[in-house]
Order: structure tokens, then sequence, then C-alpha cells
């Protein structure tokens, strides 16, 4: 079966997350090495960009603190951000796949993560309009 392209930028999303959760849980050491070339430009993009974004996130969280996200809530919403910053893709779109991804790596079931991420994303997505 062929992978069509939402399929594999959907991979390659997940692979993204997964990469910046292992770069946060080990305090910003990169272990691997990233072949994708797509994967390598987004996580280096973040890396960069890293400042900026949590600013952003921390100035659209109500009643959190960025510290209080877990490390893939918190690299969710990371890549989300630099997504709707420094990419042309509509931020629908990348509020979209992020939710999928915390359906899919965070929420327990209840949609309360989901709920969150939303929130939080369409706030920064206000923001930076």
């Amino acid at each position: 079966m062929v992978k069509t392209n939402k399929e594999i930028r959907r991979k390659q999303r997940e692979e993204v997350i997964q990469k910046l959760y292992e770069i946060d849980i080990n305090d910003g050491v990169n272990e691997t090495e990233i072949k994708d070339p797509y994967v390598k430009t987004s996580v280096e993009g973040v890396l960069s960009h890293r400042d900026f974004i949590d600013r952003k996130i921390q100035d659209n969280l109500t009643n959190w603190s960025l510290s209080r996200l877990t490390y893939i809530d918190r690299a969710i919403i990371r890549f989300a951000t630099y997504e709707m910053v420094y990419s042309q893709l509509p931020s629908e779109i990348i509020i979209n796949e992020a939710l999928v991804l915390t359906r899919k790596y965070s929420d327990e079931g209840n949609d309360k993560m989901v709920g969150f991420t939303n929130k939080v994303l369409d706030n920064i997505h206000h923001a930076i309009k």
C-alpha cells in the first residue's frame, strides 16, 4: 500500500515530536542523528527559536506554566507553535495535526488534553495573527 503525502507528513511530525521529547527529557542533549531532512530541519528550527516559542506559549497559558506541561505536551505545543510562526501552512491544519498527536500520545481518552492543547494553540494563533 502506497502512503499518501498526508500520511508521510504525519509520520514525520511524529518523529519531530519524539525527537523534541527526547531532547527535552535529556536536558537539551541530542543523542541520535536525524536522517530525514524535514525532521532535522524542524527539530533544529524549534531548538534555534526555542526561547521565542516558549515565551509565546507561556504568554498564552492560563493559570499554567510551561514547566507544568508534560514533556510530550510541551513537544507537541512547541512544534505546533514553531509551524504557526515559521511555516506557510494554515494554522487550522497545524492545530488539527497537533490535536491528532495529542490524542495519540497524551490524552487519556477523556479529551481533556485535547481541549487544553486546542485552547492554548488557538490563543497562540490569535496572538501571532
